[in-house]
């Protein structure tokens, strides 16, 4: 995810809009649960006819999300894609393929946005947040979960905002409060809320069953009270943060080496990444992005740094290292998806990475993914002005004014009839069911699992499909055996092979029902 900007920045692209292009897949049910076919997805960079003539200046995705968010030099707000927990907006749980107004912040002049995996939070002219979407685990920062979708904007528990930035199932604030520059709200499992802890607990006192107390009232990081961030940018369950001074901070889970502190420890709370102190510091125009398993940003003379997982093969990067690809080029804007990047530089736009949905819009002749950045040839020339990733698509912004001619002979497409999720009695969209694998077997209630390869497992069962192959918090499957530490493992993972530390159902029953993992803190009451 691209990051969150703290200051106003005084620059012309700032202020005026372009037209927005969009690649990658337009199946939204489909995305990250099977594969699609050709006709479902866009390779090349194509106009959207309900935004041909808008400009556009913002956009926003997420590497784990599978909607779309925009905002016009007008302060409407447009969304469009996956529903089935109303993160569009629209008070319903409607798919849209087609970009439609949010009526309910057409008052409202809305300048910023993220998205989450199910949630999208906006930020108002005047420093207000509304958020919309899944709230099982606070991340609305509405200060309550009592109801776990908002399907129409409600307001968030925070004042004086100047960006938001959304991961997974936790948002991210930054604001001009002082002393309390930045503030998170959501799921603190992996410690990405940045507050010293996973807040894990035993659902009974003498259960395994571990769980992780959600945070629904946004809460400023004490550790950062005397700094004043200015950029913000989330991965799936990691965040990274950029100090007014040109420090960056990282936290969150660890896996990959995507912190950038040479090991894969989580982090619960900010640690500072030393590679960026001293002589080599951020500029105030510095640019930050969040991939799924990777982080990134533009440190002196502009060169892009990143690490994390790069490349499906070959070593992690466990700290920055510079990308030479790119070196000597001005980066303007960049954004990273689930294993993708979008860069906005000089008078080009590259991309790179993993891809099987046209996301890297390569076009029909193209090559589908790239381990090394490439020029996306139909745009050579444009002034790019803003640049987002999703799941499986990329969204592009361009100025029209100096290639209106070229931008007319693209590709325009129209987008199909909306079609309705019909909710089930607790408010929750029925969600279409991923098909199964032959080659793989899924615990039906994943628990916590981690090792020293750092497969991660998030405790989602509400939304239990949207990428088996996920680096990020879901389980990655291929043999269906568990290999890590696991902790108050599921029936049909307690045979998996490793450390385990979580009893086989014989074990914990001769013990009295104490598992051998860490127990949590009790629930408060």
């Amino acid at each position: 995810m691209a990051a969150a900007e703290g200051e106003n920045k005084v620059v012309e692209e700032e202020v005026k809009g372009g037209e927005l292009l969009f690649c990658g897949t337009t199946s939204w049910d489909a995305m990250g649960r099977r594969r699609t076919t050709p006709e479902e997805n866009l390779v090349s960079p194509t106009r959207l006819r309900p935004l041909m003539g808008v400009d556009i200046r913002v956009v926003a995705s997420g590497c784990v999300s599978c909607h779309c968010v925009a905002l016009d030099v007008n302060g409407r707000c447009y969304t469009w894609g996956r529903n089935e927990k109303g993160q569009l907006g629209h008070g319903d749980y409607v798919q849209r393929d087609r970009p439609t107004v949010v009526s309910q912040l057409s008052k409202r002049n809305i300048v910023r946005a993220g998205a989450g995996r199910s949630h999208s939070v906006v930020v108002t002219e005047d420093g207000l947040s509304f958020a919309f979407g899944w709230n099982k685990h606070g991340q609305l920062g509405s200060g309550s979960t009592k109801n776990e979708c908002e399907i129409l904007p409600v307001r968030c528990q925070v004042s004086e905002v100047k960006s938001a930035v959304c991961g997974g199932e936790f948002t991210v604030w930054l604001t001009s409060v002082e002393g309390s520059s930045i503030m998170t709200a959501g799921l603190p499992q992996y410690g990405q809320l940045g507050h010293g802890s996973n807040n894990e607990y035993n659902t009974k006192d003498s259960s395994v069953r571990l769980a992780y107390e959600a945070q629904p009232r946004p809460r400023a990081i004490a550790s950062l009270s005397g700094e004043t961030i200015v950029k913000a940018a989330c991965g799936t369950n990691h965040t990274v943060a950029v100090t007014k001074d040109g420090h960056v901070y990282t936290w969150g889970f660890g896996g990959y080496g995507r912190l950038g502190h040479r090991e894969q420890k989580d982090e619960w709370a900010p640690r500072i990444v030393d590679v960026f102190t001293r002589h080599n510091l951020l500029p105030p125009n510095a640019i930050v992005s969040a991939g799924a398993a990777n982080s990134a940003c533009t440190a002196g003379g502009g060169q892009l740094y990143m690490w994390g997982k790069i490349k499906n093969s070959g070593d992690d990067w466990m700290y920055p290292k510079p990308l030479m690809d790119l070196s000597g080029w001005n980066l303007r804007c960049m954004d990273s998806g689930n294993m993708h990047h979008f860069v906005g530089a000089d008078s080009s736009c590259i991309s790179w990475g993993h891809a099987q949905s046209g996301e890297l819009g390569y076009g029909p002749n193209g090559q589908k993914s790239s381990a090394i950045p490439k020029k996306v040839d139909i745009l050579e020339g444009m002034h790019v002005i803003s640049v987002a990733c999703g799941f499986a698509l990329s969204l592009v912004v361009v100025d029209r004014t100096k290639d209106a001619a070229r931008i007319e002979e693209l590709e325009v497409h129209d987008g199909k009839a909306a079609e309705v999720i019909e909710p089930t009695d607790n408010g929750a969209a029925v969600a279409e069911k991923a098909p199964k694998r032959s080659n793989a077997k899924k615990p039906q209630n994943s628990k916590k699992r981690k090792n020293e390869s750092s497969s991660e497992e998030e405790d989602n069962s509400d939304y239990e499909s949207d990428d088996s192959d996920s680096l990020n918090g879901e389980a990655e499957h291929g043999s269906g055996k568990s290999s890590g530490r696991g902790r108050g493992r599921s029936a049909s993972a307690k045979r998996g092979r490793g450390r385990g530390r979580g009893r086989a159902a014989s074990e914990a029953a001769s013990a009295g029902g104490r598992g051998s993992g860490r127990r949590g803190r009790p629930k408060k009451s």
